[in-house]
């Protein structure tokens, strides 16, 4: 290379116009400042190459590089282009200037291991064919080959050791291009026309298979040449010849090397036909048409430009460089068993992106191991749902595709991130769209609110009906005894605890939030409040009837009025401070089930929800001792017993509403609650006053003060 740039450079060198070379380093006017060419940059061929493999979605390709400033640089241009497109190399060879059996062995062991589908071959013909010829003994196949300009179409390929593995190839090429009269120019000659051309006389023999016969030969030697080869008689006519020489339709390197003639020759009329004082030189001046210097001549060609006879134009850019525009081949197998080099379509780097390569792929013919464009990638795409995750040491084209994570989706292939879904939306199964939650809470309309609330009125009803019996009936004993108005009032809080969970139920909002827990808790406050207050009755009667003792001033009204009123304001101080400092409120809870918006109270204040609770089983649990201490005591019909159980029965509901409260969500929570509403209220109507309704309604000959009274007496006697 040190010696092509001292040439280059000699400044006494009048033209330097290259018809076929392509190395990108010679753009470089520092070094080459006089170099220019008809031939398109490696550079821009290289972005041609990339441009090709993104137009058929390649993202893992092998190279090969010839192992010269041809085949490095071309390649490392292309490995840029192809980095800045996403495009990962699987491998990257060096292809020998000489042969060596060593370094083709590993070539072709590189090609045989690597799952690269798509191979890029920088190289020229001759170096490449060793290289390709154990590649194809060691039957290698599904592999597309793209060939630069240095083998893109040469026959040396043409041999049957080839067809397999090279059919199908996609090759950039120069363009080709249509040189007037230059057939009949072609046929025009003759060794005797060009008696100081060497070349055309060779040609000759090798074209029609004769000799031409020495001048100085004497007869009867050029009887025994006659003999041994059929010597030229210069009648033959090149019209007759079929052969490829004469196949002006793809002109490649010779158009280049047209182009470069024309444009000397545009240069050196344009300089002819300067105007002394209009001239390019100082003060006007003009190069002199038959005694110019090589600068002067160097900068006509530069300004240059002109449209050739295939109606391109010509010029020259600041490197040098004419515009660049590609021909793309496709290596096809015709029945005649030779290679055929269909023009598939066309690079052009002048065009906007998008337009700068058109390929007609209805017009490719594959390799027999595809019938269409094989993918080459190093992974699968990951389609909409997932998400690429790169693998740790890999390049970037190898990856897992990892499922989208909760609450998130994609819509795209390949992505490297998912979306997060709005608040108000959730993916699909599938992960590629958001949709709409769906609303959930506990309505009416469906099957288990429907039930919950049926279960609500009917059981309502049971109190109501018992509170009309009692109130019938409130003469008898059954009915006076343990105090007929904390009956009543138990019977009154036993209705509304049931009409409680009706609040649960339905669309929630702000006003249902604040009370449905504040009513449910001072309900059930005055429940046990009354029932408290009946087994301390019970206690201070049995102990009031001692001669000496001083609770007979506590039997009557004002004392369970009292308890019960003062128990229950407890709860409701608790309920109040609960609305004033951290009120219930109505949310959307889009985040606790997947998919769902969860229409619910929060209850503002955990503590305050615990507390109110808490202060239900305080009263629960000292009203279960006392009960369960004073069951054994005498009295006209004591109900201590039957409290111990409803209290036994209204714990343990509460208890066990607990972790079930805590582990269930939306409507389900809601329901446990009403749940245990229901089942805790119904306890404690039918312990307390089923027996009594019992009584009233089935065996009225118990309901008489004389039975009640002999059943004292039998008790007392019992005790004693």
């Amino acid at each position: 290379m040190d010696d092509i740039v001292k040439l280059l450079n000699i400044p006494l060198l009048p033209l330097k116009i290259s018809y076929g070379s392509t190395v990108a380093i010679l753009s470089d006017k520092s070094r080459f400042p006089s170099f220019l060419r008809t031939a398109p940059s490696d550079d821009l061929q290289s972005l041609g190459i990339a441009r090709l493999i993104t137009f058929f979605g390649w993202t893992w390709i092998g190279i090969l590089a010839e192992n010269n400033d041809y085949g490095l640089i071309g390649s490392q241009m292309l490995k840029e282009e192809l980095v800045k497109a996403g495009v990962c190399i699987a491998f990257y060879e060096t292809i020998p200037l000489f042969y060596s059996q060593e370094k083709i062995q590993r070539i072709v062991e590189v090609v045989k291991k690597m799952s690269a589908r798509v191979i890029v071959v920088f190289s020229t013909a001759e170096n490449l064919y060793p290289v390709m010829l154990a590649i194809a003994k060691s039957d290698i196949s599904g592999k597309v080959w793209i060939a630069s300009d240095g083998w893109s179409d040469f026959p040396i390929f043409n041999e049957k050791d080839f067809f397999k593995l090279l059919k199908g190839t996609i090759a950039i090429s120069v363009p080709t291009g249509n040189i007037p009269m230059f057939k009949e120019y072609l046929y025009n000659i003759h060794p005797l026309r060009a008696t100081e051309d060497i070349f055309v006389g060779q040609f000759w023999e090798e074209a029609f298979g004769c000799r031409w016969a020495d001048p100085n030969m004497d007869q009867a030697t050029l009887q025994e040449l006659s003999k041994e080869r059929k010597l030229c008689t210069g009648k033959e006519d090149l019209r007759t010849l079929n052969i490829r020489f004469f196949d002006t339709t793809n002109l490649r390197s010779v158009y280049n090397n047209y182009n470069a003639v024309y444009t000397v020759a545009h240069a050196l009329h344009a300089m002819y036909t300067c105007e002394t004082g209009k001239g390019p030189f100082f003060n006007g001046t003009c190069g002199d048409i038959k005694h110019f210097e090589p600068w002067q001549l160097l900068h006509y060609v530069w300004k240059v430009r002109f449209q050739n006879t295939m109606g391109r134009e010509i010029f020259f850019d600041q490197n040098g460089n004419p515009p660049a525009a590609y021909d793309i081949l496709n290596w096809q197998l015709p029945s005649n068993g030779s290679f055929a080099y269909v023009k598939i379509g066309h690079y052009d780097s002048g065009a906007a992106r998008g337009r700068d390569i058109i390929i007609n792929t209805s017009a490719i013919t594959w390799s027999e191991d595809y019938a269409q464009a094989p993918a080459s990638a190093c992974s699968e795409s990951c389609g909409p749902g997932f998400r690429k995750a790169i693998l740790e040491g890999q390049p970037a084209c190898c990856f897992d595709c990892v499922p989208c994570s909760e609450g998130e989706f994609n819509n795209q292939t390949d992505a490297t991130e998912c979306i997060k879904c709005p608040d108000d939306q959730w993916p699909t199964k599938r992960q590629d769209v958001c949709r709409k939650k769906t609303i959930e809470f506990l309505s009416y309309q469906e099957p288990m609110g429907m039930v919950l609330a049926i279960i609500s009125v009917l059981c309502s009803l049971m109190p109501t009906t018992i509170l009309v019996v009692f109130i019938q009936n409130r003469q008898t004993p059954v009915v006076k005894a343990n105090n007929r108005e904390l009956s009543y009032l138990l019977l009154l809080s036993l209705i509304l605890s049931f009409w409680c969970s009706l609040v649960f139920i339905g669309h929630p909002m702000t006003l249902t939030c604040m009370l449905r827990q504040m009513v449910f808790g001072i309900v059930f406050a005055i429940c046990i409040s009354c029932l408290l207050a009946k087994t301390i009755m019970v206690v201070i009667a049995f102990k009031a009837t001692k001669p000496t003792s001083n609770l007979k001033l506590l039997v009557g009204p004002r004392l369970p009025n009292v308890l019960v009123l003062a128990c229950s304001l407890v709860q409701v101080l608790i309920c109040v401070s609960w609305q004033v400092i951290a009120p219930p409120f109505y949310q959307m809870n889009m985040k606790s089930q997947m998919g769902k918006i969860i229409l619910e109270c929060n209850e503002g204040s955990f503590v305050a929800f615990c507390l109110m609770l808490g202060y239900m089983g305080l009263l629960s649990t000292i009203s279960f001792i006392v009960a369960f201490l004073a069951r054994k005591l005498p009295d006209s019909f004591n109900e201590a017993k039957f409290i111990t159980f409803s209290m036994l029965i209204f714990i343990a509901v509460w208890l066990s509403f607990i972790p079930a409260y805590l582990s269930t969500t939306g409507k389900y929570t809601v329901a446990v609650e009403i749940f245990a509403i229901l089942s805790s209220s119904a306890g404690l109507l039918g312990c307390i006053f089923f027996p009594k309704c019992y009584i009233i309604l089935i065996r009225p000959d118990m309901n008489t003060k004389e039975f009640l009274m002999g059943k004292t007496t039998g008790s007392l006697k019992k005790t004693k």
